[in-house]
């Protein structure tokens, strides 16, 4: 039988449930706000829907309540163990405005995440994505065949720094599909550190819903959460965009596993800014 809750679900199935939002964390984490969006840096631990643990769970409920909205529009989500950029529009008008240009690929939203092994040169993934039907996993998807119930997916990596069988690398996606960066990581062959559901063993994931993080696992996996951060999100052209600090946890294992020094998103910011601006000018 397959195992149906999804990632967020997950959450309410965990002995070790994340825990609520601060009202003074959740302060820290806005990077921009104004009357109609507030562009927050989301920590890998928390979900980005309401949950059934009160407003505070999740990201959009500590924002609304936090900020005294009625209601609040999310602007393209993220899986909860990944961290990084996420906006929310203040009202109707400009969380639509926000998900039409998304959808119209007019936002330019770039990753970064650190992969198993050391790649050395930019890779292209392209095909289609579907449900595994040999998993335990609801959720889980895989690369498959053209099918009625398949999806086009596209993602290109490039690598920012190997090292010490790691490497950091800038990623851009053509297509928006379920776990689309995590498939195709695996489907290469470097899947992401800290990868529970598409890694070494879904196991992890499936032990990790029922009972919660078991600390041996640390060893193997390299960090608590799969290492992938939503660095920037932005119009493509005219409009504003924003940039999100890596999470503590990502830069303290650039720093630890890969020997990297800690100003290292200073030091590679400009490759990676001119390589996803070239990608999306079809280069």
């Amino acid at each position: 039988m397959k195992a149906s809750f999804s990632e967020d679900e997950s959450k309410d199935a965990r002995k070790d449930s994340a825990p609520l939002v601060g009202p003074d964390e959740l302060e820290e984490w806005v990077i921009h706000q104004d009357d109609s969006i507030i562009a927050l840096n989301k920590p890998g631990w928390l979900v980005c829907h309401p949950s059934k643990n009160g407003p505070w769970s999740s990201l959009v409920g500590a924002v609304r309540v936090h900020f005294g909205l009625d209601q609040v529009y999310l602007a393209g989500r993220l899986d909860r163990e990944t961290s990084g950029l996420v906006l929310i529009g203040k009202d109707e008008t400009a969380g639509r405005m926000w998900q039409k240009a998304l959808e119209e690929k007019r936002i330019r939203r770039s990753y970064w995440a650190i992969l198993v092994g050391e790649l050395k040169e930019e890779m292209h993934v392209e095909g289609f994505l579907g449900k595994d039907p040999h998993s335990e996993v609801f959720v889980k998807q895989r690369v498959t065949e053209k099918s009625n119930k398949s999806k086009r997916a596209q993602t290109s990596f490039l690598p920012l720094h190997s090292a010490n069988g790691h490497t950091l690398c800038a990623i851009v996606t053509g297509t928006g599909r379920k776990h689309q960066i995590r498939v195709h990581a695996q489907s290469i062959g470097y899947p992401l550190v800290g990868e529970k559901l598409y890694g070494l063993d879904e196991r992890y994931y499936l032990d990790f819903c029922r009972a919660g993080w078991n600390e041996e696992w640390l060893e193997r996996l390299g960090m608590r959460r799969q290492a992938l951060h939503s660095r920037t999100f932005g119009f493509a052209d005219v409009g504003p965009s924003f940039v999100a600090p890596l999470a503590k946890d990502f830069l303290s294992f650039l720093v630890d596993a890969l020997g990297m020094d800690p100003s290292v998103e200073t030091m590679l910011e400009d490759r990676a800014t001119r390589w996803i601006e070239a990608r999306f000018r079809g280069e």
